[in-house]
């Protein structure tokens, strides 16, 4: 779901998580919120390979495990550090020829630090044998304040990758193999990543086995009282796991997951495995996360048929070429896995969806990259990775980078490049300069491009240029038509891509590609009809600021803060968005909704007043308005009047987020309000 075109019913303490969650989703690690400016931290062993055994007893909440972390150290060691969660405590740990050594947990970053009797050598291998357990049951213990990563539940148990749940470095730049045995009771199926096996164990219970054989990162684990696999109609590769709350909507769901995986081997080639199991979190955990050969999904998003949930398991199937098949080398390079997911699912949307909600999608994924452009993406390392500038950037500026290279490129071109670049680094972590290399060895057209300015720009670059034009038409003679002389304006001095002129003239419209090379580039174009209109770039093909633009910008910020419950800097925010554009149906929606959150009921219902008499930007804000002046008019003791809102609810016959359904129900039944809501 895109949180900047998706309307907010109220952000209860549980809803603000949610919110969190959703806006992190998909990047790579999971720290807390505040930016961390830093030089990253050079890596001091890698992890080649893991061999785990663990207990889950669902009913304690209690994990018990071992672990054998074989790795190599990258320079010479007096000590060693692992990330561990918190929750978890190291009862014993030796090294490979059985020597006990102390392990001191630092809880401030989630690692377990080891000083080293005997220094190791630089490029030598080591094997060290950890003993642990200890209490996971929510987000109390996660490496991201919040948000359920690692939890043992019933009916679900998830161990996500991300939770931290055994000793490991270099979240989702250190790749390994792994072999897993998975001991649960006897009602419980495991779902994990590579050749699984199942044998039942004496005391009743079922232990499961997982191997995964080449170098990625297998650390997933989700175990349930899941239902026989579910599969769609024709399609045997993709399964799906869900408890029997959720199993309406499993079959339908693997049919998506069967057409969304089928496109993108289409696009980006053959992946490292066919299959994929899909497989129910909790609703109260995280969205969505990916393993090899898993698409793991919150429970009410497999039944929900929003087009945002098909997004959402688009953008997790996306990981399996982009995240699996290849990873980023160092967190500075995290924009292109994180960027060509997110793309990777605009582009199944394009394809499934048609253009119209193609143009919708990338107008929002436009003001995320510019939310917070003030860091180049090569520089990101130095950012907390679940910072919102973090986020945003290798997301959303990212996608924009991979959508304005298919400009360059064309579509045939862009697709070969990108299946090359998944060719050339199957199972490595590839760099920004390899991508670069690859790029500008494509052929387009019988020739190659010059890209060396496109990544200059875009890559070690902040900033999007602002366009404008001006031009001088000319009629011919002879009736050959009329000519335009004008230049295009912007102003980034280095600034060099093609851009589209669209010309709309009397007669048949014109499209013509402009070269733009800095503040000021000259044209010339030649049309029969009189030419009324100039447009640049009209299908956003580039990254530009435009006012529509800046007030998506302030308005995701603002949903930024408010996910941080600093609704004072969100109201700013906002206003800053009104004051660009008085009429934003938007901005006045959002500051509406926080003070609703803040139970100003006059404040907020004129607000929402506001956004019914706006310019009607995203239409959405209509229908929302209208059922939350309701909920205002029901918390103030005006039922009629609540009523009659909610019916005008309903007569705009818009049911986004359920809206209508919504109102109806409310016509059934008063919203009510309590104090908990905050």
């Amino acid at each position: 779901m895109s949180l900047r075109t998706q309307p907010r019913i109220r952000l209860t303490r549980s809803l603000r998580v949610r919110v969190i969650a959703l806006v992190v989703l998909f990047v790579l690690s999971f720290p807390a919120w505040p930016i961390a400016v830093a030089a990253p931290v050079r890596p001091q062993l890698d992890i080649t390979g893991t061999v785990i055994n663990a207990d889950l007893d669902p009913a304690t909440g209690k994990l018990s495990a071992t672990a054998n972390v074989t790795f190599t150290a990258l320079d010479d060691l007096t000590s060693a550090s692992f990330e561990l969660n918190n929750g978890l405590n190291v009862t014993l740990l030796t090294d490979s020829i059985g020597v006990a050594l102390d392990p001191v947990r630092v809880a401030t970053n989630f690692t377990v630090r080891v000083a080293l009797p005997t220094p190791i050598a630089k490029g030598s291998a080591n094997t060290f044998h950890f003993t642990y357990s200890g209490t996971l049951t929510g987000s109390d213990t996660s490496p991201v304040d919040g948000i359920k990563l690692a939890a043992i539940s019933d009916p679900v148990s998830m161990l996500l990758y991300p939770g931290r749940w055994f000793p490991m470095t270099g979240l989702y730049t250190d790749r390994f193999t792994a072999e897993m045995h998975i001991r649960v009771p006897a009602e419980y199926t495991a779902v994990g990543s590579g050749t699984a096996t199942k044998k039942t164990l004496p005391d009743g219970r079922n232990e499961f086995t997982f191997l995964w054989s080449k170098p990625g990162f297998p650390g997933t684990i989700v175990a349930g009282k899941f239902l026989p696999a579910i599969t769609a109609s024709g399609i045997s590769n993709i399964h799906v796991y869900v408890t029997a709350k959720h199993k309406d909507g499993a079959p339908e769901f693997a049919a998506l997951a069967g057409r969304e995986f089928e496109y993108m081997t289409s696009v980006f080639g053959q992946p490292e495995s066919s299959r994929i199991d899909i497989v129910e979190l909790p609703d109260d955990a995280v969205s969505a996360a990916w393993a090899p050969e898993m698409a793991c999904i919150a429970g009410n998003r497999i039944v929900d048929r929003t087009p945002a949930s098909q997004r959402l398991l688009a953008n997790t199937l996306a990981h399996q070429w982009w995240g699996s098949e290849v990873s980023p080398a160092t967190l500075d390079d995290a924009w292109i896995t994180n960027g060509m997911s997110r793309y990777g699912e605009l582009m199944y949307l394009e394809d499934s969806a048609g253009k119209s909600a193609f143009q919708s999608a990338i107008g929002d994924v436009s003001a995320g990259a510019l939310a917070y452009d003030t860091e180049p993406l090569s520089t990101l390392g130095r950012l907390d990775p679940f910072s919102p500038q973090f986020q945003s950037m290798t997301l959303e500026k990212g996608a924009m980078v991979f959508h304005m290279l298919r400009w360059e490129m064309g579509d045939d071109a862009f697709e070969s490049f990108l299946r090359n670049l998944l060719m050339q680094d199957t199972d490595k972590g590839v760099r920004a300069s390899q991508l670069e290399d690859i790029a500008l060895a494509q052929p387009v057209n019988g020739s190659r491009l010059e890209l060396s300015p496109f990544f200059s720009q875009w890559i070690d670059g902040t900033g999007a240029p602002a366009f404008t034009d001006k031009y001088t038409v000319y009629r011919l003679g002879k009736n050959m038509g009329f000519r335009i002389v004008g230049s295009i304006g912007e102003d980034l001095d280095l600034f060099r891509m093609p851009v589209e002129l669209h010309i709309e003239t009397d007669g048949k419209t014109e499209d013509r590609r402009i070269d733009v090379a800095g503040t000021d580039s000259s044209f010339s174009v030649e049309t029969f009809g009189r030419p009324r209109r100039i447009t640049i770039d009209p299908d956003n093909w580039l990254l530009k600021t435009t006012p529509d633009l800046s007030i998506r910008v302030a308005v995701l910020r603002g949903q930024q803060l408010v996910a941080q419950g600093d609704l004072a800097g969100a109201l700013a925010e906002y206003q800053k968005a009104l004051d660009i554009n008085k009429s934003s149906s938007l901005a006045a929606y959002r500051i509406a909704e926080v003070f609703f959150m803040q139970h100003n009921y006059q404040a907020s219902a004129n607000s929402f007043r506001d956004a019914l008499r706006g310019d009607g930007d995203p239409a959405w804000t209509q229908v929302w308005s209208h059922i939350h002046i309701g909920y205002i008019f029901d918390c103030t003791g005006q039922r009629d009047r609540a009523v009659n809102e909610y019916r005008l609810a309903v007569q705009t016959n818009d049911n986004t987020q359920g809206a209508i359904n919504e109102a109806r129900a409310r016509m059934a039944a008063p919203y009510k309000c309590t104090r908990a809501d905050n």
